[in-house]
């Protein structure tokens, strides 16, 4: 008996309670994340443990994932970075050099405009928008 792993539903799950941010700032991700641990209420902290990995042309390309868990609450925040080596973690999204997923918990429209609103603050930061779920084609590439 074969198992097949339904890549949609697993998508459908693990986006189902997310928000997802996308970021223009041009510095490094340490650098970014050094920022926003200073001048946000988030301690983001690289983990090794969910990078992503993507095969293209028979080339590895690897996206680091930083992350940090509320703790009083079961939301989580995961900042991916877009690019690796001239390839893309979300192709449709190019523009964009961080992606800022938060999940685990209900994030109401308030907390984050909120959020959206600080990260604006943040020096180097050129742009912060929503994205909707129905605008990411490769959704599957954020799952860790």
């Amino acid at each position: 008996m074969k198992l097949k792993l339904d890549i949609d539903e697993l998508s459908e799950d693990f986006f189902g309670d997310a928000r997802l941010l996308g970021i223009v700032a041009p510095i490094k991700n340490y650098q970014f994340c050094w920022q926003a641990n200073r001048m946000l209420p988030v301690r983001f902290r690289i983990n090794n443990d969910i990078e992503i990995q993507l095969t293209k042309k028979q080339r590895k390309y690897f996206f680091g994932v930083y992350e940090y868990h509320e703790p009083t609450s079961s939301l989580s925040h995961y900042l991916y970075n877009n690019q690796f080596d001239g390839e893309y973690l979300l192709p449709e999204f190019k523009h964009l050099d961080f992606l800022w997923l938060l999940k685990g918990d209900l994030v109401s429209d308030e907390s984050i405009h909120e959020l959206i609103g600080m990260i604006r603050k943040m020096h180097f930061v050129q742009l912060v928008t929503e994205l909707t779920h129905e605008k990411i084609k490769h959704k599957t590439h954020l799952v860790f």
